[in-house]
């Protein structure tokens, strides 16, 4: 196979960019059905994305990046990820992740009858992929 036929578009949008436009010859990602791994020619999909780091196969070498919601469609030779919210690790603050971790952990220990436990449980996975990808 040659070496231009491995790459498909892939682009990450969120609500205010164009977070990534390029070629890829991988993308994988955490879904809410388990990690994902794609290259060109996927099967066609529709998925929802889960917290977590989203590693793009370049020709160039490796790039991650944190992403926390959305939705992936998959295509042949498109990929295109609607993400709430995406970051290079040079745009995390480590300490305000480690501040946000600390504050969704004592919420869901001490839950009390007026705290959504599924938004602290939300806030504790973003921060703990902010950390993560950071590492």
């Amino acid at each position: 196979m040659a070496e231009e036929n491995k790459y498909f578009q892939l682009q990450i949008i969120t609500p205010d960019r164009i977070f990534y436009e390029g070629e890829a010859s991988m993308v994988e990602f955490n879904s809410v059905d388990g990690e994902l791994g794609v290259y060109k020619h996927h099967i066609p999909l529709t998925t929802v994305l889960a917290p977590g780091i989203v590693t793009i196969t370049e020709s160039g070498g490796q790039k991650e990046a944190a992403i926390h919601a959305g939705f992936v469609q998959i295509l042949g030779e498109k990929v295109t990820f609607l993400a709430e919210v995406a970051e290079w690790p040079d745009e995390i603050d480590v300490a305000r992740a480690e501040a946000a971790k600390a504050r969704a952990e004592e919420r869901l220990r001490n839950h009390a009858a007026d705290i959504d436990v599924a938004r602290a449980e939300i806030a504790l996975q973003r921060a703990l992929v902010r950390i993560g990808i950071k590492q």
